[in-house]
């Protein structure tokens, strides 16, 4: 069992009488089944559907003070709690930044015997492993207190990465991409069967016409690496975009069904000249499905 301290993830606490009701009108993923030990994988949406923060959510227990706890990227914790704060009205809510004090480890290959306050099963994908939501100071000590092996951040990316999970800023660009480009309905990030939250209905649509063209994808490199941001091509046509790698594997937000295309045709895929191959065929051929959080 593996344990990493992720510099980049930030915490954000909303509490108060409303809090439930209150994310559950806002974000993507089913608040209501949401409980202390358990959490859900969700966003904030632009109204035109696209993604302005993806987060993991819990609730706190009554003797951590209660209230909803937010996973969320480090870079974006503080627009994000003023963006929450913003939508507030007359909600009797609470919104607070806890980044300078809380924050993540990541715990995989295993899981806690007893797992302690604040953990939980990361739900997007059941190989990420666990999420442990602790204080800076204390988060070498929590790895001790549950027998795991304390390794670099760097391990988890690359796992992560060998998982097919996209990481926004690294495999695509917050403010640019719909959920169903960073696969969040096939990683239990978007409820389709519940009521109506900020761009539900764009996003509702392109479940319902199969109309996502762009999905982030899993690549196998037997060369180093290209650069993040480094144009994927078939034959002289782009067709994507290489995003995080590790490893000799790699993310990338390809046009599928160019992809689809290039591949029927016999033609390559390259990044920078070298050849890049696509890891899960069905990444790219595979229909939507519709997936509740």
């Amino acid at each position: 069992m593996k344990s990493a301290f992720l510099p980049d993830r930030g915490v954000i606490k909303v509490s108060g009488d409303d809090a439930r009701s209150f994310l559950n009108n806002l974000v993507t993923s089913d608040i209501d089944q949401v409980r202390p030990g358990v959490a859900r994988f969700g966003a904030l949406l632009t109204p035109q559907g696209k993604i302005v923060a993806d987060f993991l959510i819990t609730e706190a227990p009554a003797g951590h003070g209660g209230g909803f706890l937010l996973d969320c990227p480090l870079p974006l914790a503080d627009a994000l709690a003023t963006k929450l704060g913003f939508y507030k009205l007359r909600a009797k809510v609470t919104v607070d930044n806890l980044s300078g004090g809380l924050g993540v480890l990541a715990v995989w290959d295993g899981a806690p015997a007893t797992p302690p306050d604040l953990a939980f099963p990361d739900p997007r994908l059941e190989a990420l492993g666990w999420r442990i939501l602790v204080p800076h100071d204390l988060a070498e000590k929590a790895t001790q207190l549950i027998g795991a092996e304390w390794v670099a951040p760097a391990a988890y990316d690359a796992h992560r990465i060998a998982c097919g999970v996209p990481r926004g800023g690294a495999d695509f660009a917050y403010g640019d991409a719909f959920p169903h480009e960073t696969n969040m309905d096939r990683l239990h990030g978007v409820d389709f069967d519940k009521g109506c939250y900020i761009g539900q209905e764009v996003v509702s649509r392109m479940q319902h016409r199969g109309t996502a063209r762009t999905r982030t994808v899993r690549l196998v490199l037997d060369q180093a690496a290209p650069a993040p941001g480094t144009s994927i091509t078939a034959g002289d046509k782009p067709v994507g975009t290489l995003g995080s790698a590790a490893g000799g594997k790699a993310l990338a937000l390809l046009r599928t069904d160019r992809v689809s295309e290039a591949l029927d045709a016999g033609l390559s895929l390259t990044a920078d000249g070298a050849e890049v191959r696509i890891a899960v065929p069905e990444d790219i051929r595979t229909p939507t499905k519709a997936v509740s959080a």
